[in-house]
């Protein structure tokens, strides 16, 4: 079973390390101790957790069939005459977005805003991190 560490859950979930620490002392998030003494929380228990994270209500959309919706703040805007660039961070991950001046104007984008990056996509490229959960080993 692969197992993390409070600070590799932490960064996972893009929380600080206190933060996890408060959810598994308020029983919101269960870890169990290692050999070692330290808190480790089940692969599959942090799955469950994040999920859970990622079901607020307000996020969903009942008109699009988009899932995937990323919740960030607006870093930089470069606009053209018809063209514009808008990068966000959300949490640990930049996002850019190439889109209509018209539409980043209608919008109301600039930077320091909140948006959500909604994705849509046919092709997701799914990667396994070497170094994350990297004590349950593969496969377990």
């Amino acid at each position: 079973m692969t197992v993390y560490r409070i600070g590799e859950a932490a960064e996972l979930l893009g929380v600080s390390v206190d933060t996890v620490r408060r959810w598994t002392d308020a029983g919101k998030l269960s870890a169990d101790r290692d050999e070692a003494g330290h808190r480790v929380i089940a692969g599959t228990e942090l799955a469950a957790f994040a999920r859970s994270l990622g079901e607020d209500p307000e996020e969903r959309s009942e008109f699009s069939s988009a899932r995937n919706r990323l919740r960030g703040i607006v870093t930089a805007i470069v606009k053209d005459t018809v063209m514009a660039q808008v990068d966000m961070q959300a949490g640990p991950f930049r996002v850019v977005s190439l889109m209509s001046r018209e539409a980043v104007d209608e919008l109301g984008l600039e930077v320091g805003s909140t948006a959500v990056a909604v994705i849509k996509s046919t092709t997701v490229v799914v990667e396994r991190s070497p170094q994350a959960g990297a004590r349950g080993g593969a496969g377990k």
